[in-house]
């Protein structure tokens, strides 16, 4: 092994296990949270919070059209010492953010609460969970926004440590009070969305202390109208590419939770927010090796190492595999113990649970290998390719879905990986009618 090899070897592992570490608490939170509702309130309180996931992603969605633009607009503006303007977008999207946060507070949480849940929910025995969950979601969106948003701008002003320590305390603050709130207040399931905004409350003010230090004053409130519309729209349209992905996804999880409860009823819902609590595993060791590959690929494609770029990817499909044939041959020999993890307990659920957790347990694994190679189609330059895929991952699973449900709703869990085969089949199409080659350009 060469000196270079050896460098990105180590180089390669460095980032992945600390991108791994920061992927961990976001997991923990959400896998945890569930298992501890499961266990604490009832089967019904787990769907309840797989039923809300699309006001979470509508929520990360603001975060995405706002903050991400506005957090490189801040980058450029400081890297080219013009502080005034990364003031003037530092301000501006905290603003308008925080903005749209307190709307949808005032329409969803406070005037519309019942309305959302039902349009989310139209089973009537597990409603009455989902409107306690989604009605504290939505008064405490600004939370959400606002963590999201310090995180995206205290990483660009140079303190990406104090970032992850925020996010890590922010969700062991998130899993101590979900026991504390359900089972010593008696909150129940109202408990356990309260204890994830105070997490993100305490994690804002873990962001907050970035400001204590005189030399990390570079980014702070000012307030002036001075060209405020053009730059609103500076903002919006640098952060609109991950925002309409963002929707897409929102659309995908709003589609499938409707589409398997009108199809599959109570017990389904239930197994079906068992298999995304299951993609939240999968997704610990997706975004740690696609942050590498980003972060260390990116590396060597400013050197212009044709090599060490591969050497990168060969490694990062190395480990995505390993990963998922231990995570899936986990799944394959303990399908129901998985289920009882979650509280857990009916034969029809921990039987229908059996088979539909080994189908997702396959599924996923496409859906990786091709989540992976949007990245390194990114890598080469090759956008409108990275973008098709952005898109697909999400739109192409609604349709299959739909059609799976109407004619044979016994084969409905399928419907993922079926979509995931057909992308995969697209994009081979696609590379090889445009010629496209993994090289970089000279």
């Amino acid at each position: 092994m060469g000196k270079d090899s050896s460098n990105i070897h180590s180089q390669f592992y460095g980032y992945l296990w600390a991108y791994i570490l920061v992927a961990l608490s976001g997991c923990l939170g959400n896998v945890v949270d569930g298992i501890i509702v499961g266990n604490l309130i009832s089967e019904d309180g787990v769907s309840a919070i797989n039923l809300s996931k699309p006001i979470n992603q509508f929520i990360f969605t603001l975060h995405l059209l706002i903050n991400a633009g506005a957090g490189m607009l801040v980058a450029y503006a400081l890297g080219q010492q013009k502080i005034d303007d990364a003031r003037r977008f530092f301000t501006r999207a905290l603003t308008l953010s925080m903005g749209l946060g307190l709307l949808l507070t005032l329409f969803g949480g406070l005037l519309f609460p019942h309305q959302t849940a039902r349009l989310l929910c139209s089973n009537e025995q597990i409603l009455p969970l989902a409107e306690d969950y989604m009605q504290v979601l939505l008064i405490g969106n600004p939370a959400f926004i606002l963590m999201w948003g310090l995180s995206t701008m205290v990483g660009v002003d140079g303190s990406p440590k104090l970032v992850s320590l925020a996010v890590i305390i922010d969700n062991a603050v998130n899993l101590l009070l979900d026991i504390v709130f359900i089972q010593w207040f008696g909150w129940g399931i109202t408990g356990s969305s309260a204890a994830t905004v105070v997490g993100h409350l305490v994690g804002i003010a873990i962001l907050l202390s970035h400001w204590r230090k005189p030399e990390n004053r570079r980014l702070r409130l000012v307030f002036d109208t001075d060209g405020l519309l053009p730059s609103w729209g500076r903002i919006v349209s640098q952060g609109a590419p991950l925002a309409v992905a963002s929707i897409c996804l929102t659309l995908l999880l709003f589609s499938a939770n409707s589409i398997v409860l009108s199809t599959t009823g109570r017990t389904g819902i239930f197994v079906f927010a068992l298999c995304m609590n299951l993609l939240q595993v999968y997704n610990l060791f997706l975004s740690g090796t696609c942050q590498t590959l980003q972060s260390l690929g990116a590396i060597q494609v400013g050197k212009k190492d044709n090599e060490g770029v591969r050497t990168v990817i060969r490694k990062g499909f190395r480990f995505i595999t390993v990963a998922m044939v231990v995570t899936c041959l986990l799944v394959w020999i303990f399908p129901q113990g998985i289920a009882r993890l979650f509280g857990c307990n009916e034969p029809e659920m921990l039987s229908e649970s059996q088979h539909a957790l080994r189908v997702f347990a396959l599924s996923f694994i496409p859906f990786c290998y091709i989540y992976v190679l949007m990245i390194v189609y990114k890598l080469y330059s090759h956008h409108r390719m990275a973008l098709f895929i952005s898109f697909a991952l999400s739109l192409t699973v609604i349709p299959v879905l739909w059609i799976m449900s109407r004619t044979m709703p016994q084969y409905i869990w399928y419907s993922y990986l079926i979509a995931y085969l057909i992308e995969a089949i697209a994009i081979r199409a696609l590379h090889k009618g445009q010629g496209i080659r993994f090289e970089l350009k000279k």
